[in-house]
This record gives structure tokens, C-alpha cells and sequence, in this order.
């Protein structure tokens, strides 16, 4: 595989992997709201915390590939 073959498939994993990560998020966040329903405060809490935590690793990889693009691209 060329340089940016290598570049480009090194793209999809982040983007696939940003997606897994915000998936789990999306599990959370429904697992958060059932258990808020239920009165189980510091259980929906705990799943909303996962949520959030789930959302900052999908971010940090698409703020890594956007620094990466900013670095590549012309004005």
C-alpha cells in the first residue's frame, strides 16, 4: 500500500472507530434515561457519565484527523 492509500485507510479506522464510540455513547445514553425513569439516580448518572466519556474519546480522534487535515490542506 502507497503513502496515501496508507494515509486514507489510517482515516477510515479513526472514522470507524469514532463511530463505535459514539454507538456505545448512544447505548448510554439510553440505558441513562431508563434508569432515570426508574428513580435510580446515581445508576443513570453513572451511565450518562459513560456517555459523555464515550463522546470525548470519538472527539479527540476527529480533532486528531482535523488537526491532520488543517496541517495537509492548502488555503
Amino acid at each position: 500500500m502507497g503513502g496515501a492509500s496508507e494515509d486514507l485507510e489510517a482515516a477510515a479506522r479513526l472514522f470507524d472507530e469514532a463511530a463505535e464510540e459514539l454507538y456505545q455513547a448512544a447505548a448510554h445514553c439510553r440505558t441513562a434515561a431508563t434508569h432515570m425513569r426508574e428513580g435510580e439516580v446515581p445508576r443513570g448518572a453513572a451511565h450518562a457519565w459513560a456517555a459523555f466519556g464515550h463522546v470525548e474519546v470519538a472527539g479527540e480522534g476527529l480533532r486528531d484527523q482535523a488537526r491532520l487535515h488543517a496541517r495537509k490542506s492548502n488555503p
